[in-house]
């Protein structure tokens, strides 16, 4: 034990049995878990009673090179005899012992990603006083082979698989088929073989002191903290390291104490689609870890579910009804308690219904829309609160699209539909192929007999995931469902030969490689490529998103380049277009001929020849965007790349080139190495080359003023164009340009005899520009962040060439967030805030908006948020993010107010 720190801190905690020391409120100190218990044991639920050592724990146990803070030992000591007293046992006893489970618990909910132990204290002298009390012989050495398999994996490192294949080798010998089927004199030869499997691996035999076994456990648990897959999902989640673990021990309870024993899971609400009705399964005569492993696959809660799902099986509320009357209760209490939707962990023991856990659960997107709906609307949230219950990212799975119910298919298999959302993909069998595969750009499905935690890699690099074993609260379900991604989970006619690399079913045969399409929302996978259609936006979704537009401040526009792109912003919810990128427009097969052309051209007079045939059609694009805006902000950039991205690199595209501007093929070789340049992306691009070559944004400007005057008239709405100039450094780029721009204005409207208001502003993209905002806001009527370049320019970080060695930054807690998804707010922040207030010193009513990837980022918006812009833009898909994370980010502000 460490003796630097003081024996005064309370490191334990206990709950039930009427001595309950924390609540609902000490997430932060007792984990999500042991806060959550000791609230239901304060509302007098059936809690076995325990005790959560609490998360400064675990950042003691790491700080002090894995050792313990002293006074943690009496500590637990004490509460472990206070459990004991209360259910009147004894740890240690063997006469009469008292048994324990270890759980871990984080602050945020992180499924099957840390360990856990049940059945601790049992020995082989405990053993045989189980067996005598209960009076069930073949319940107390389940138990104990259990605990062997559990403890020697989880603590001591021997791996699960090695007590699988000597179970599954000696149920095949004996032609069993079920672990139930055992007898306890079958379980007595097991738990030898068990013994003697951990003696050989370890060169030592299995502990027999109960008190040895619960610190090997607790210190597993903490230690679990820091495994790979719990780091892999924090990281995913963006859980702070910092926060820890509180690990939770508490009196065993036991759902495999025969016929009237049982153990489930179950959600207050179906977290697949939101409805409300009860969902969960149950498994008699078993413990918990059965159910959420998969492998066993449960049975439904309710005989609703089992119609719905053609099960034979009894449920729960025809098994077991007075228990399912009281845990029903229950569900009410608890969902109208905590005021959202609940995932709860319970076992039956000999008819006695206990409470082992219940958190806010895990959803889809769309059952969170209507859960928030449904209970604001049943008076248990404000629409404020129901705005806050769904997570922005989320909304990204509503866009996923489903199978087009006129496509042709050919049925595969069937399964339980996990998790909603169709996807098709190639086939693979392990995790660590399907993330590989995924970092190459392949689309790919995870198949697995079941998942577990070490999986969760694979698992968020796959587009769906199919399982074998396992139901609809598996650790699969649950975890696809949290993604996002489609499942089909316990498709039991499904047989994986992962050595040959194939799947069989029905007699057909799938390899790794080939193509399926998962139906989540079905529970169907099918042969090949599936069509899908687009998803549908209404309802519950319309309803909420309403709510967060009346609420929100800033604006949310996207960006958008063509007549397409603006109508699904528009469909969306988009009130403008942030970033009209001129560039696109470019390289449609009839154009880029005539760009290159201008590019190549020895003098002025060549490239305004070039020019004069691209007016047109930049005008006719700037028409149609226009027409969908329907008098909605339009942000034109004038060209930005640098011209080399024009330019023809094979010898057919030269001669192309040649033949249609009449220009020698060798000059024009000779004319495309004289544009090369080293570094091209700070080189000759933006701002750069309207100065060098004015004839360019003269052009552009003349095409946007045109479209913008002759679309006003055509539908009498008043079209009011922003004009922005990219990558400025300074106010002298950008006075010389607007002068430019605005004679090129001045003469249209002369020529059409017509009045126009329009804007001129600029990208702030690099720091000077932001450390001198002051000075371009002079000239400049808007600024509009281009923080993908700031934050490249900034960090001096290539965007392109940073992937291969950004995930070891990230991995190695040198970045906390990718700087290109989330923005760096001590320094591209920093610069933002500089940026605001100068140039609102300078201008007051200059409109200020974003229009980088950072303008989808839920996290980032909060930022902008709080830095009083006036709009966020982002690709039209994520224009739903932004309107709610929008809303979010002013509820938060105007709270913290």
């Amino acid at each position: 034990m460490n003796q630097d720190v003081s024996v005064l801190t309370q490191w334990v905690y206990s709950f039930g049995a009427g001595n309950t020391a924390g609540d609902a409120s000490m997430k932060d100190l007792l984990g999500g878990k042991g806060a959550n218990l000791a609230e239901m044991a304060s509302l007098g639920l059936p809690v076995p009673p325990g005790f959560t050592i609490t998360t400064e724990v675990c950042a003691a146990y790491y700080k002090n090179d894995r050792s313990y803070p002293d006074g943690l030992e009496e500590q637990i000591e004490s509460a472990l005899t206070q459990i004991g007293a209360a259910v009147g046992k004894t740890f240690g006893d063997a006469a009469d012992p008292l048994l324990v489970s270890v759980r871990s618990g984080a602050r945020a909910s992180m499924p099957g990603m840390m360990d856990t132990v049940l059945n601790l204290g049992l020995t082989d002298e405990t053993v045989a006083g189980l067996a005598s009390l209960s009076g069930d012989e073949r319940f107390a050495y389940d138990s104990y082979r259990r605990f062997i398999q559990m403890y020697s994996d989880v603590v001591l490192g021997v791996e699960h698989h090695v007590f699988e294949e000597i179970l599954e080798s000696f149920k095949e010998e004996n032609d069993y088929f079920l672990d139930t089927e055992l007898s306890a004199e079958n379980w007595k030869g097991l738990i030898l073989e068990y013994k003697n499997a951990v003696q050989a691996t370890l060169g030592r035999p299995f502990p027999q002191d109960p008190k040895e076994q619960l610190w090997g456990a607790i210190s597993a648990v903490f230690g679990s903290w820091r495994n790979n897959r719990a780091e892999t999902y924090r990281r995913l989640h963006h859980i702070p390291e910092s926060w820890g673990t509180a690990v939770n021990v508490q009196a065993m309870v036991f759902g495999n104490m025969g016929e009237t024993s049982a153990t489930g899971v179950a959600f207050t609400r179906d977290p697949s689609t939101g409805e409300n009705a009860y969902y969960g399964e149950y498994l008699i005569n078993a413990q918990g870890e059965d159910v959420v492993a998969g492998i066993r696959t449960p049975q439904p809660l309710t005989i609703r579910a089992k119609n719905a799902m053609g099960e034979t099986a009894p449920s729960m509320e025809e098994a077991l009804p007075e228990a399912y009357a009281q845990l029903a209760t229950i569900f009410d209490r608890l969902e109208n308690h905590y005021r959202d939707m609940q995932d709860i962990e319970f076992t039956i023991q000999q008819g006695k219904l206990w409470m082992l856990q219940t958190r806010n659960g895990k959803r889809t997107a769309k059952a969170a829309l209507k859960i928030a709906v449904e209970l604001c609307e049943e008076g248990l949230l404000t629409r404020e609160e129901a705005i806050m219950r769904v997570d922005a990212h989320s909304l990204d799975q509503l866009l996923h699209p489903s199978l087009d119910p006129d496509a042709p298919r050919d049925l595969l298999l069937n399964g339980l539909p996990a998790s909603p959302g169709a996807a098709s993909g190639e086939v693979v069998f392990s995790a660590n192929e399907a993330e590989r595969l995924a970092q190459e750009g392949h689309k790919v499905i995870l198949v697995r007999t079941e998942t577990s935690p070490e999986d969760i890699h694979g698992m968020h690099a796959a587009v769906a995931i199919v399982t074998a074993r396992g139901g609809m609260t598996s650790h699969a379900a649950v975890v696809a469902r949290g993604m996002g991604r489609p499942c089909v989970c316990g498709a039991g006619d499904l047989k994986i030969d992962q050595a040959k690399g194939v799947f069989k079913v029905a007699g057909r045969v799938v390899s790794k490689g080939d193509m399926i399409t998962v139906d989540g929302a079905a529970g169907k996978v099918f042969a090949g490529q599936v069509a899908t259609v687009k998803p549908e936006l209404s309802g519950d979704f319309a309803k909420l998103m309403g709510w967060a537009d009346a609420v929100r401040r800033m604006e949310v526009r996207a960006n958008a380049e063509t007549p397409h792109d603006a109508e699904v912003a528009r469909s969306f919810g988009a009130e403008g277009i942030g970033l009209c990128r001129t560039e696109h427009m470019f390289f449609d097969a009839d154009r880029i001929i005539v760009v290159r052309e201008m590019i190549l051209a020895e003098d002025r007079s060549g490239r305004e020849a070039a020019l004069e045939k691209l007016l047109p059609m930049q005008r006719t694009d700037f028409e149609e965007i226009f027409k969908v805006m329907r008098g909605l902000p339009v942000t034109v950039r004038l060209l930005d790349p640098p011209l080399h991205e024009f330019l023809p690199h094979s010898a057919a595209e030269i001669e192309e080139v040649a033949k249609s501007s009449g220009m020698n093929v060798d000059k024009l070789k000779d004319r495309a190495g004289s544009l090369h340049e080293f570094n091209p992306m700070l080189g000759h691009r933006g701002c750069r080359l309207g100065i060098t070559y004015p004839e360019i944004y003269e052009m552009q400007a003349r095409a946007i003023i045109e479209a913008a005057a002759n679309v006003s008239v055509e539908t009498g709405e008043q079209v009011t164009p922003e004009i922005m100039i990219p990558l400025v450094a300074k106010r002298e780029e950008v006075a010389l340009l607007k002068a430019r721009i605005d004679a090129v204005a001045k003469q249209v409207l002369k020529e059409k005899n017509t009045a126009l208001n329009y804007l001129v502003g600029t990208m702030i993209e690099l720091p000077r520009a932001a450390l001198t905002a002051d000075e371009i806001a002079e000239e400049a009527e808007f600024f509009s962040f281009g923080t993908n370049d700031l934050t490249q320019t900034t960090f001096g970080l290539s965007r392109d060439d940073s992937a291969s060695f950004l995930p070891d930054y990230l991995r190695q807690g040198v970045m906390e967030r990718d700087p290109f998804v989330t923005i760096d707010r001590d320094g591209v922040g920093a610069l933002v805030l500089i940026a605001v207030e100068k140039g609102r010193k300078a201008r007051p009513n200059i409109k200020l908006g974003i229009c980088g990837e950072h303008g989808g980022d839920p996290e980032s918006i909060t930022f902008f948020e709080n830095a009083g812009l006036d709009y966020v833009s982002c690709s039209p898909y994520r224009t739903p993010i932004a309107r709610l994370a929008a809303a979010q980010a002013y509820l938060v502000e105007k709270k913290a107010k």
